[in-house]
């Protein structure tokens, strides 16, 4: 960000805010097992947040409990960030999940500490409640983050199931969580 900023006096915070941007941006490096919906390619973390967001603002009135809409989408924007330094464990795979939860934490507290501390918290306190899904945003999130890729699944003929031998019945029981969230979506 230095070089590309050379020259221009930004003020401390501004500069932390725009590294983290910029450090975001790596998510589009990241790709997920799912593939995009015609199946040409895999989809990729950047695609994936951005499609939740666009899911939370058509589907929150299917919300089992009444959500602060601005508050779902910023979680699912910033939920998978981590996934910069730990990469995408596979839903399915879980050993690789629980190897990704120590990861994870770690890219959290290197990831959101860019930010200036006040935004560092907010953005932390996010992605904790999104993790614990105490709240009815973090559940509704949550059920939104597995349907995206049972969506994506689905339109590509099974994409990521048929390739990983994944089974209706595993897919029934991992995603069952969805219900939590949203009755009506599950």
């Amino acid at each position: 960000m230095r070089d590309a900023l050379a020259g221009v006096a930004l003020n401390a915070r501004l500069s932390r805010q725009l590294a983290f941007c910029l450090e975001a941006d790596k998510v589009k490096q990241v790709f997920r097992q799912n593939p995009v919906t015609d199946g040409s390619r895999k989809e990729n973390d950047a695609e994936h947040m951005w499609h939740l967001a666009l899911m939370a603002v058509v589907l929150s009135e299917y919300s089992v409990e009444p959500v602060d809409l601005s508050r779902v989408i910023a979680m699912v924007v910033v939920h998978d960030l981590v996934e910069i330094d730990a990469g995408d464990a596979f839903v399915y795979d879980r050993k690789a999940r629980e190897a990704a939860a120590v990861l994870e934490l770690a890219a959290a507290e290197r990831i959101f500490s860019i930010l200036p501390p006040d935004q560092a918290t907010w953005v932390r306190d996010l992605w904790d409640d999104f993790e614990a899904k105490a709240t009815p945003e973090a559940r509704f999130a949550g059920a939104l983050d597995r349907l995206q890729p049972m969506l994506m699944n689905a339109s590509a003929d099974g994409g990521g199931w048929v390739e990983h031998g994944i089974g209706a019945d595993r897919v029934l029981a991992t995603n069952s969580v969805i219900g939590h969230g949203s009755p009506a979506l599950w």
